[in-house]
C-alpha cells in the first residue's frame, strides 16, 4: 500500500515508478533505488554496480551495526554488512566517507562475493513493473533479461555489460535523470516512507524506527546537562555526586551526559535515561548497556537523590529552572511524568517505578544483540 503521490509526466510512465517496491521479501530493492538517486544527484547518470553497491552498505551500515536492526531473516545486505563490520574493525558510527573509503579498497575474498550476490537480481528485478510482458523463461537467464531491458522502451535505466558483474553499469536515461533531480526530496520522503513500513515489519518491538534509517546525529541536551549540573550544586549540602560506574565525584564542568540504555535502541532522550557521567567513561561505553546487576541499583539511588533534591529545595531558583526546562524538553510521557516525578514517594516506590520503565526496554535491547558493558580502569 502507497500513499505516495509520485509527481507524474506526461512523457514518463509514473505509475509503474510508483509499483517498484510492491513485491519485496528482502530490502535490495529499497537500498538499489536509494543508491540510484544519490548517484545521480550528484550528476552521475552512467554508474557501475560496484558503485551502487558501496552505497547500498553504506546506506545499510547504521541500521545493521549501530542500531541493530533485523533487515530480513536471510537478507544478503544484512549479512554483507555484518560481515565487512566483523573484518573492518570500523566503529558503528563511523562517517559515511570513512565507510565508504574502506569498502573501496576491501578485497576480503567473501565481502566481494557477498558484494556479486546483491548484484545478481535486484538490477534487473526493481523494474519489473515496466515489463509486465515479459515472457517468465527470460526470467532464467541473465544475459536474456539484459537484452530484453534494453529492448524496451521507457525504461529509468539501460544495463551496459562489463567483464565482471560489478563492472557492468547503470545507464539512466537522460529524462528520467531529470525526473529524479527535479523531484528528488519527494522521492528520498517515498524510499523512506517505504523503508519505515519494511523494518517495522521486522522488527515489531523496536522505538524510534524512523529515527533509524540514517547515521546517528549529535544529540540536544542541553537542557539536560543544565538540570544535571544544577543537581551536582545543589549536592554539595548534603554530599557530592558520584559517578555511577566508576564512583567517582563528578566535577559540575566536565560531566557528559550518557544514554543509560542506549540512544541507539531507545531513540530519544527522557530524562529517565539520561545520567551524567564522564567524557571518557562515556566514551568507553559507546553503545553498549551497562551491566544491570552491577549499575541499576546505582542509577536508582543517582536518579532518586536528585528528585529529592528538586523536591526538598523548592526555594533554589537555579535548581527549579533547570527541572521545568528539563521537564519540557525531557520528559514527554505524561504517563511516566505522573509515576515517577511526583513528590512524596520512598527510594523503593522510586526504584520499583523506575524498574518498570528501563527494564522491560533494557532487555529488547540486549535482544536485538547491544553488548554488556562494565567499567575498567
Amino acid at each position: 500500500m502507497n500513499s505516495f503521490n509520485l509527481p507524474q509526466s506526461e512523457q514518463l510512465n509514473t505509475q509503474c515508478l510508483a509499483r517498484i517496491f510492491d513485491n519485496k521479501s528482502e530490502s535490495y530493492k529499497l537500498f538499489w533505488f536509494k543508491a540510484i538517486l544519490e548517484h545521480v544527484l550528484k550528476g552521475e547518470t552512467e554508474i557501475s554496480f560496484d558503485s551502487l553497491v558501496n552505497s547500498m552498505i553504506k546506506n545499510a551500515w547504521y541500521m545493521v551495526s549501530e542500531y541493530k536492526l533485523n533487515l530480513g531473516p536471510a537478507d544478503a545486505i544484512e549479512e554483507t554488512v555484518l560481515h565487512l563490520h566483523t573484518i573492518s574493525g570500523i566503529a558503528p558510527s563511523e562517517k559515511e566517507d570513512k565507510i565508504i573509503s574502506f569498502i573501496k579498497q576491501c578485497n576480503d575474498p567473501k565481502f566481494i562475493s557477498l558484494k556479486k550476490r546483491l548484484c545478481t537480481m535486484v538490477p534487473y528485478r526493481l523494474q519489473a513493473p515496466f515489463m509486465s510482458d515479459m515472457p517468465s523463461p527470460v526470467w532464467k537467464k541473465r544475459s536474456s533479461v539484459i537484452e530484453y531491458i534494453n529492448g524496451q522502451q521507457g525504461m529509468i535505466y539501460y544495463l551496459e555489460p562489463g567483464n565482471s558483474i560489478l563492472d557492468m553499469r547503470v545507464l539512466v536515461t537522460p529524462l528520467w535523470a531529470d525526473y529524479l533531480k527535479a523531484n528528488a526530496g519527494i522521492l528520498m520522503g517515498w524510499i523512506d516512507y517505504n523503508m519505515i513500513i519494511y523494518l517495522q515489519r521486522r522488527n515489531p518491538s523496536v522505538p524510534g524506527i524512523s529515527s533509524k534509517l540514517y547515521p546517528p546525529q549529535a544529540r540536544q541536551l542541553g537542557a539536560a546537562k543544565v538540570y544535571w549540573k544544577a543537581v551536582i550544586r545543589a549536592s554539595q549540602v548534603k554530599k557530592p555526586l558520584l559517578d555511577i560506574y566508576s564512583d567517582e565525584i563528578l566535577a559540575e564542568k566536565s560531566i557528559s551526559i550518557d544514554h543509560f540504555i542506549p540512544w541507539s535502541y531507545v531513540a530519544h532522550d527522557e530524562l529517565w535515561n539520561l545520567i551524567p557521567t564522564t567524557r571518557s567513561i562515556n566514551s568507553s561505553k559507546s553503545n553498549n548497556l551497562p551491566e544491570w546487576k552491577t549499575y541499576f541499583h546505582r542509577l536508582c539511588e543517582t536518579e532518586y537523590f536528585a528528585y529529592q533534591l528538586v523536591n526538598e529545595y523548592d526555594h533554589m531558583r537555579d535548581l527549579q529552572e533547570a527541572v521545568e526546562k528539563c521537564m519540557k524538553d525531557h520528559v514527554n510521557d505524561a504517563e511516566v511524568r505522573h509515576k515517577l516525578y511526583r513528590p512524596g514517594q520512598s527510594q523503593l516506590e522510586f526504584s520499583n517505578r523506575l524498574e518498570e520503565i528501563v527494564f522491560p526496554a533494557y532487555e529488547s535491547a540486549r535482544n536485538m544483540g547491544f553488548g554488556i558493558w562494565k567499567y575498567e580502569l
